[in-house]
């Protein structure tokens, strides 16, 4: 089969695979992007909050459901499902609707009042989710849409890690390889979740092919053939980072910022080394630097004159656990005592599994056979370090805040192998005596 058969093909069984949980994947999150999206499509917001509790409870009395059957002591007790579904529902529209009687702050905006109008706050300012969410929810209904957007940003996911790899010129068989690390590692399963981080990762690694475009001036695995080419190329690559990283503004505007001063980061490294081994830091790196400046710099402006919630209003969320506590008269040094604490217990709980740690080594010693292309990966890779970091929150589970640093070694093993993949294979002659022996 050609290549971008079996692209589609692993892209293919990875979605049908994903119909073992078609719900009971939703955060408490979650419940904030659906009702976005519904009322986004002209529901009410009695309608979209019936519409996203049904979908919410749903998953809870599935889940409910398959804990019995297994459960060695209750398994042959009827199904818990009725009653969890209808515990759920009362006590989810108890609370949407004692906040709508409420009025005022509490039901401003497009976003159902799950929660408080400061937290509330926070997702508002998130539209890039939702609206791609829509069509998904208006066609197909809350739960066949939600799934069916997830499925089409995580597989989506998986064939821009091949695209990048190609374009970096890594075979075939290695390209497909990092599209599967992308399904089967933990990136895959975050990116299915109907939250904003799959479309952060499709973005991201958007950002990242148009890099690796810029700086090869090579369109998928054709070789180019003069300059011309070769700028389009680098024009098309620029374009791409430019793009993603627009996008990603609406998406979650902190990822944007994140990804725009790290990729300015990288370009600036490049053209240091560049510059201090005799050589130009090269048109793309530069146009690339200027691209990323300028989203960070337009993000840090355009958030401040649409007045999104601050960096202090996000730290007193976490300190106060999502407002549920009075606000923290020193949040800044609290957050800075939580931030050292946290990070020695994180690396704590990674030695007794040291998985990720040795994966993100083994994705920066691959990184290393691309050296340029590999800083602007770490880059990328980086802001999953930086979005922890913001959020130091030990009890999230499932490494969602830190997925972006996945990214290093989906790419950077396949990278890592790429060796084996030119390794000549000998053969044993015709009449040695290996051979011979064998034959008597």
């Amino acid at each position: 089969m050609r290549p971008r058969t079996w692209v589609l093909v692993l892209a293919a069984v990875f979605a049908v695979l994903q119909l073992a949980n078609v719900t009971g994947r939703d955060t408490p999150d979650s419940k904030n992007y659906v009702s976005y999206a519904l009322t986004l499509g002209g529901a009410g917001k009695r309608e979209a909050a019936a519409e996203t509790v049904d979908w919410v409870c749903a998953g809870d009395a599935s889940a409910a459901e398959r804990a019995q059957r297994v459960d060695v002591v209750r398994f042959h007790a009827p199904s818990p499902a009725a009653r969890v579904s209808a515990d759920c529902r009362t006590g989810e529209l108890r609370r949407v609707e004692r906040r709508l009687r409420a009025g005022g702050a509490q039901t401003d905006g497009h976003i159902v009042p799950f929660v408080g109008p400061r937290l509330r706050r926070i997702f508002e300012v998130r539209p890039g989710y939702p609206v791609f969410l829509l069509p998904f929810v208006t066609v197909f209904g809350v739960t066949w849409g939600v799934w069916l957007a997830s499925v089409l940003v995580a597989g989506a996911g998986g064939v821009l890690v091949f695209l990048v790899l190609r374009t970096v010129s890594v075979p075939v068989p290695l390209a497909l390889t990092g599209q599967v690390l992308y399904y089967v590692l933990p990136v895959g399963t975050t990116a299915m979740r109907p939250m904003a981080e799959g479309l952060m990762l499709a973005l991201t690694l958007t950002a990242v092919w148009g890099c690796a475009l810029a700086l090869t001036g090579r369109a998928g695995t054709e070789r180019s053939e003069g300059t011309a080419r070769a700028a389009r190329a680098a024009r098309a690559g620029t374009g791409l980072v430019a793009g993603a990283l627009v996008a990603l503004f609406a998406v979650k505007h902190s990822q944007a910022l994140f990804l725009g001063g790290c990729l300015a980061a990288a370009a600036a490294v490049v053209a240091l080394w560049r510059h201090r081994h005799g050589r130009r830091p090269g048109r793309a790196v530069a146009t690339i630097a200027a691209v990323a400046c300028a989203a960070a710099a337009g993000t840090l402006l355009l958030a401040r004159l649409l007045r999104y919630p601050s960096e202090a209003e996000s730290v007193q969320d976490l300190l106060t656990g999502h407002y549920t506590h009075p606000d923290r008269a020193h949040p800044w040094r609290e957050f800075l005592h939580l931030e050292v604490d946290f990070w020695v217990e994180w690396l704590r709980r990674q030695l007794l599994a040291p998985l990720f740690p040795a994966a993100l080594a083994a994705g920066a010693w691959g990184a290393r056979r691309r050296p340029a292309f590999g800083v602007f990966l770490l880059a990328a890779a980086g802001t999953g370090i930086l979005t922890q970091a913001g959020h130091p929150d030990i009890t999230i589970g499932g490494d969602r805040l830190i997925v972006l640093a996945w990214l290093l070694p989906v790419v950077g093993v396949p990278l890592l192998l790429e060796p084996l993949a030119h390794r000549p294979v000998q053969v044993p002659a015709q009449g040695s005596p290996r051979t011979v022996g064998v034959t008597r």
